[in-house]
């Protein structure tokens, strides 16, 4: 589920070692609490989404993918180690972690998954729906 209109963004790792163009309307963003995202983020992970045609790599000098799962593969850079991207094999999506979109993104979290995963130092954020998450871990939304 897409929301909204079409449109161009850009982002980066944070060295700079990974930059992108993401042109899509884009989903709005989930936060994931699985232990995988945990891992992989030091927290939970706010993903947005778009088709993954409209995903261009401008720098991908340190761009690594590691298979996180039998389903999906997790981008980041080498680098740095900046979490950019997660993707099912089997999806024509890609989710982009919004941190690593430059502002502004005109995009909202507006809903959570897998909050039954949250580690115990901290409560998922309050205001923004749960939704039942049935499909292996990782922000596919």
């Amino acid at each position: 589920m897409k929301n909204g209109p079409a449109r161009i963004l850009t982002g980066s790792c944070l060295c700079g070692g990974v930059t992108y163009t993401a042109a899509g309307p884009f989903r709005d963003v989930i936060a994931c609490h699985c232990g995988q995202c945990r891992k992989t983020s030091g927290h939970h992970v706010a993903a947005t989404q778009i088709a993954a045609d409209g995903l261009t790599v401008t720098c991908g000098e340190t761009l690594t993918w590691f298979k996180s799962s039998d389903a999906a593969e997790r981008g980041f850079c080498g680098r740095c180690g900046g979490n950019l991207f997660w993707r099912r094999f089997d999806d024509e999506n890609i989710s982009i972690f919004a941190g690593t979109l430059d502002t502004p993104t005109g995009l909202k979290m507006t809903r959570q998954i897998r909050t039954e995963e949250a580690s115990d130092y901290y409560s998922p954020p309050t205001g923004i729906p749960t939704v039942d998450q049935t499909k292996g871990g990782g922000p596919s939304g």
